[in-house]
């Protein structure tokens, strides 16, 4: 059993097309430097590539094959700071929904909120998981607010209510958005403040990872995911920061990740799997009862809330 708790409907209408834009210049920028010809055109193709599962068909097929049981998909909400989104928030929340019901038991969801919408994002949140059957919050501090922001505490309090999971993206982003809010130590005081909420840091095998096993280590509401690890395997030398992570006594803490459909390109969700437990992998030297709370027992009891 495995619960991949960071994945995403690969569909163009749920990313700013800014957004995009803005990674594809970083990545110009890095081939120009090393002397490989590329064109915008050419990369803009091979993400489109990549997002054509608006169903999420493939990605329960990929699932299947990689022994994956259940992922959860995170309805970022990017639509309050980038305008040029192809869906309302209401609308992506109801794409959601409609992929979540078209595969009932194998997809949970995590609902993307802007505080700014004030009211009516409350309400909307509210709708999505106490009718659509929504299973936590997903927040994006590069949208330009922190976790910290008391614009949050009802959330937090319908949340501590529902024992609802927040997952928080840490690290940085697309160049069009800012990570000034997007630390670990932003969401030091919520934790403290509502303890009956667990807290997700995203993406803790690879940005920030001293500070997310910190707050891992001393916050008993505090958990993080390995969610873009890909970028710490290389493919081609051992993961350092991972490894480390997972040798910090917190691995009750850590829930498995493959950021699906970012890396798409460079493996299936078989291949990310087994980067970690085939015979050479990164959790073989973990006591079976660690690599199990990794895989999926953490990510089991978050998501019943317990």
């Amino acid at each position: 059993m495995i619960c991949d708790v960071h994945c995403h409907i690969a569909s163009l209408e749920h990313t700013p097309q800014s957004f995009i834009e803005g990674s594809i210049e970083n990545v110009l920028e890095m081939m120009s430097a090393r002397g490989i010809p590329a064109t915008r055109k050419h990369l803009w193709k091979m993400y489109e590539r990549k997002m054509q599962d608006a169903l999420c068909d493939e990605l329960v097929a990929e699932m299947d094959e990689a022994g994956i049981s259940r992922a959860v998909l995170l309805a970022a909400d990017f639509t309050w700071v980038l305008k040029d989104c192809a869906l309302t928030i209401e609308e992506t929340y109801q794409r959601h929904r409609a992929v979540m019901e078209r595969h009932p038991g194998r997809l949970a969801v995590f609902a993307g909120v802007d505080p700014r919408w004030g009211k009516s994002g409350l309400d909307l949140f509210e709708r999505s998981v106490r009718e659509y059957g929504f299973s936590g919050m997903k927040l994006y501090p590069p949208c330009g607010y922190s976790p910290s922001d008391r614009a949050f505490d009802p959330y937090y309090e319908l949340c501590s209510e529902l024992r609802l999971p927040v997952m928080i993206h840490i690290g940085p982003t697309s160049p069009v958005l800012s990570s000034q809010h997007a630390e670990p130590f932003n969401v030091d005081e919520p934790a403290n403040r509502f303890p009956r909420v667990r807290f997700i840091l995203a993406h803790a095998a690879v940005n920030h990872v001293e500070e997310c096993a910190m707050l891992a280590r001393f916050r008993p509401n505090v958990y993080a995911d390995i969610s873009a690890f890909q970028l710490s395997l290389g493919w081609r030398r051992p993961a350092e920061r991972l490894q480390w992570l997972l040798s910090q006594g917190i691995n009750h803490k850590i829930l498995f990740g493959t950021d699906w459909p970012v890396f798409r390109l460079q493996g299936s969700q078989k291949s990310f799997v087994e980067a970690l437990t085939s015979e050479n992998g990164i959790l073989l030297d973990l006591p079976d009862v660690e690599r199990d709370l990794i895989l999926y027992k953490n990510a089991e009891r978050i998501l019943s809330r317990d």
